[in-house]
């Protein structure tokens, strides 16, 4: 009987050895056929999954902020916690996930340099990859307002403002050593603080 083979898993050990291979050789000196090999699969295999690099590249952000906005929407609605906490956590949760992901991290912002260099623009990618951050944020304020756990705001402002932060985050454990998570951490609580009424 054939072996059964499990597809998303296999799309997934393409992608790691991508972001390895991405990291060790560069984006642009980077090949499928030298992906394949180290993922022991052959070439016409490898395109049955991603028909380029491009595509691999566009496959882990997708996989990635998917797999993060369902688990902070689940606990963002299933928690009694107050809305600031939770749009701590969350943001919590996300410079933590940088952290420990560091190195994929490193090597999908150094393709999107290197691909910037090109001429691809990301800023439409990005938006679209984080737009469930922003609803979500948006309707943790309005709802925070409503219940007067949160100060009269902006709503898309201050949603805006924790975004930037967490993109900056991101930017800076990709290429800063010293970069401190927990600073990180305290400058968001510091800015969530100034929402609290009751404060």
């Amino acid at each position: 009987m054939p072996k059964k083979i499990d597809h998303e898993k296999r799309k997934e050990k393409i992608l790691q050895t991508a972001l390895k291979v991405f990291a060790r050789e560069g984006y642009k000196d980077s090949n499928l056929s030298l992906i394949a090999s180290e993922c022991n699969i052959s070439r016409p295999t490898i395109y049955q999954y991603f028909k380029n690099k491009e595509q691999i590249y566009y496959y882990a952000v997708k996989l990635v902020t998917g797999r993060m906005f369902t688990k902070y929407a689940d606990y963002a609605w299933t928690t009694n916690d107050p809305i600031i906490e939770r749009i701590f956590n969350i943001c919590s949760d996300i410079i933590d996930m940088a952290a420990t992901h560091r190195g994929e991290l490193t090597s999908l912002v150094d393709v999107m340099l290197q691909l910037k260099k090109e001429g691809t623009d990301f800023s439409d990618i990005i938006l679209r990859r984080t737009v469930k951050l922003h609803i979500l944020f948006k309707r943790l304020l309005r709802l925070g307002i409503s219940r007067g756990e949160v100060v009269e705001c902006d709503i898309t402002k201050i949603t805006s403002h924790i975004v930037i932060l967490l993109e900056s985050f991101g930017f800076q454990l990709a290429f800063l050593d010293a970069f401190d998570v927990e600073e990180a951490k305290d400058l968001i609580a510091n800015y969530l603080e100034l929402l609290n009424p009751n404060k």
